[in-house]
């Protein structure tokens, strides 16, 4: 992935980076709708990667239709994990309330904790799956609508076509991701900066693992 690093620094570079972020990020605190227009902003925001142009993309609601079938994408595959967490959570809550009231068992014990701990694990893989994942989905979403994104051979195809690829793409989503976080944390206004940059951050490296995982298998 070439340039990687970059994804840091390059919306800086548009010289109108700060009204852009300030008013995306004030579109973003929009409940469902503010988050849809976003991606579908970061979206338009690798097209100019493509042009080489690196500018960010005017700030307004005019991404809506192309964020909310990544949207629905996301929706499904996190409603998806979520879902295996529950059949695996509930029967562990229900067998340890249970054993709350009446003698303990400690087989029963064991096995309810045992779910827990099952049901931690396979959530946390799952999430850093679909995070090392989500390269390929967006660019499967951006190139062929809804329907591609569901298509888990043509995906997996391209994540692993090149390994290290995707793992320094997961692994800066991963920054992405906590750095978008960071302004609510330190003060919640800061999420106003924070949401938008890193889109762009993220715009960034699905971009350059775009460019790194061109070849045969992705076409």
């Amino acid at each position: 992935m070439e340039r990687i690093g970059d994804a840091f620094v390059w919306p800086f570079r548009d010289p109108e980076w700060l009204n852009k972020t300030l008013i995306m990020g004030l579109i973003q605190l929009i409940p469902i709708v503010g988050g849809i227009n976003g991606l579908g902003w970061m979206l338009a925001t690798i097209d100019r990667l493509r042009a080489g142009e690196e500018r960010l993309p005017p700030a307004n609601f005019d991404y809506l239709g192309r964020g909310v079938q990544l949207f629905a994408v996301y929706l499904v595959y996190y409603l998806g994990l979520a879902l295996i967490g529950s059949l695996l959570y509930v029967p562990a809550v229900v067998l340890l309330a249970q054993q709350g009231h009446d003698s303990a068992n400690a087989v029963v014990v064991f096995f309810g904790i045992g779910l827990l701990l099952l049901t931690f694990s396979v959530v946390t893989i799952g999430s850093l799956a679909l995070t090392f994942a989500l390269p390929s989905i967006v660019l499967a979403v951006d190139h062929g609508g809804i329907g591609a994104g569901f298509h888990i051979e043509a995906i997996f195809r391209r994540a692993r076509q090149s390994p290290i690829n995707t793992l320094i793409a997961g692994l800066m989503l991963i920054a992405a991701g906590f750095i978008g976080q960071l302004g609510a944390v330190a003060c919640f206004i800061g999420v106003v900066f924070t949401s938008v940059y890193a889109l762009a951050m993220q715009a960034w490296i699905v971009r350059s693992f775009e460019v790194g995982s061109k070849g045969p298998a992705t076409e």
